[in-house]
C-alpha cells in the first residue's frame, strides 16, 4: 500500500504516523506531504528517514491512499487532484464533511456505507466522533429526540500555537496567542469562530454533523463548545433525552458491549472519565451515566477521549482499514494483519 500523510509535519500528521506504526498498517512506500516551507526536511517512521515532499510531488505519486490533515482550504484545492489520480482520500478537515455525496465516516456505525466509489472520504470533527460513537448504540435502542451538549475541549484540538500559549502563561512568558484571552487557570467559551445565531463554528459541527452520521435528521441538537486548559483529550456532559424509556442497567450493558467504549461509571470509589487518563488510548470512555430527574425518558453522561487519537488519527486509519479488509482498494497486494 503506498500511503501519503499529507500534513505529516502538524500535530495530527505526528500522531498519524505514531498511529500507523502502532497498528502495523500495510505500507510498501511511504510519502510524507507538507506546505512548501517544510519541503526537503526530514522526518522519521519506523526508524527510516523519510524527505518531505511537496503537494504536486505527491500527486504525480499516484499514491493508493492520502490521509490528510493539513487543513480545509488545502483539502479542498488539493483532495480531488489526488482522487482525479485514482488516490482515495480520507480527509481530517471540516472542508468535505456536509457536502451531500460525500460520506462522513465513524467506522463503528457507519463504515458498511463506504464503496469502492468514494475516492474522498470525510473524518468527522474530533467532539462529533467521541459523541456519536458512545450515541449510536443507544439511538438504535431508544431513538434519541434531543441532545443538549456541553463540551470541554483540550488545547491540542487548536493546535502547536495554542499549547505554545498555554505553556507561555505557565511560565510567565508573553508569547504569540493563539486564543483572544489567557487560557491558562481560564475556560474560553469559544472554540472556533462565532457563526449565526451566536453559535461557534465547532457548535454547529456537533448539531450538523452528529445528524448526518446517525442519518436523521429529526434529532434536535444543541451545544456550547468550551476550551480548557488541558493538553490532550475532550470531555463532553450529554443530556439525551429518548423517544422511549430506559434501564440503567440495560444503558451500561449496551454501552460495555460496544466496540471502542469503555465504561467507567462507578462514582462511590471515585471512577469515572477524565482526559488525563483518556490521553494517548484509542477508546471512548464513558461515565457518569445517570437519569435526568427533571425531564422524562432522559439519560445524563460524561464522555472523553483522546481528540488526536480516536478524534483525528485513529478514526482516519480505521478507515483504511476498513477499505482494505473489505478490498474496496483495486490493488493485487494480499494484506496481512489487519
Amino acid at each position: 500500500m503506498r500511503v501519503a500523510v499529507v500534513g505529516a509535519t502538524g500535530m495530527v500528521g505526528n500522531v498519524m504516523l505514531q498511529v500507523l506504526e502502532e497498528r502495523n498498517f500495510p505500507i510498501s512506500e511511504l510519502l510524507l506531504v507538507a506546505s512548501e516551507r517544510s519541503v526537503g526536511k526530514k522526518m522519521s517512521y519506523k526508524g527510516n528517514e523519510y524527505t518531505i515532499m511537496g503537494l504536486q510531488d505527491a500527486v504525480n505519486a499516484k499514491p493508493d491512499i492520502a490521509l490528510f490533515s493539513a487543513g480545509g482550504s488545502t483539502s479542498l484545492a488539493w483532495a480531488p487532484k489526488f482522487a482525479e489520480v485514482g488516490t482515495t482520500v480520507i480527509d481530517n478537515s471540516s472542508a468535505w464533511r456536509m457536502e451531500p455525496n460525500i460520506k462522513l465516516v465513524v467506522p463503528e456505525i457507519n463504515a458498511n456505507q463506504l464503496s469502492s466509489e468514494d475516492k474522498i472520504i470525510a473524518n468527522p470533527n474530533c467532539s462529533t466522533i467521541q459523541m456519536v460513537v458512545a450515541l449510536a448504540p443507544l439511538h438504535r435502542k431508544y431513538k434519541i429526540k434531543r441532545l443538549v451538549i456541553s463540551t470541554y475541549q483540550s488545547i491540542s484540538g487548536t493546535g502547536v500555537k495554542a499549547v505554545q500559549q498555554l505553556e507561555d502563561e505557565m511560565n510567565g512568558v508573553t508569547g504569540e496567542m493563539a486564543y483572544p484571552h489567557p487560557i491558562h487557570r481560564n475556560a474560553l467559551p469559544h472554540c472556533d469562530v462565532f457563526e449565526s445565531a451566536g453559535y461557534t463554528k465547532e457548535e454547529l459541527k456537533l448539531v450538523r454533523e452528529t445528524q448526518k452520521i446517525l442519518n436523521d435528521r429529526t434529532i434536535a441538537v444543541t451545544a456550547t463548545a468550551v476550551r480548557i486548559p488541558t493538553s490532550g483529550g475532550h470531555s463532553e456532559s450529554v443530556n439525551i433525552e429518548f423517544e422511549n424509556d430506559f434501564d440503567l442497567d440495560e444503558v451500561r450493558s449496551i454501552l460495555s458491549q460496544t466496540q471502542g467504549v469503555v465504561v467507567q461509571d462507578n462514582p462511590e470509589t471515585n471512577v469515572y472519565p477524565m482526559p488525563i487518563y483518556a490521553e494517548g488510548k484509542d477508546d471512548v470512555f464513558v461515565g457518569r451515566i445517570r437519569r435526568d430527574l427533571s425531564q422524562r425518558n432522559s439519560l445524563n453522561m460524561w464522555i472523553v477521549s483522546d481528540n488526536l487519537r480516536k478524534g483525528a488519527a485513529t478514526n482516519t486509519i480505521q478507515i483504511a482499514e476498513y477499505l482494505i479488509d473489505k478490498k474496496l482498494f483495486s490493488t493485487d497486494i494480499q494484506y496481512a494483519n489487519i
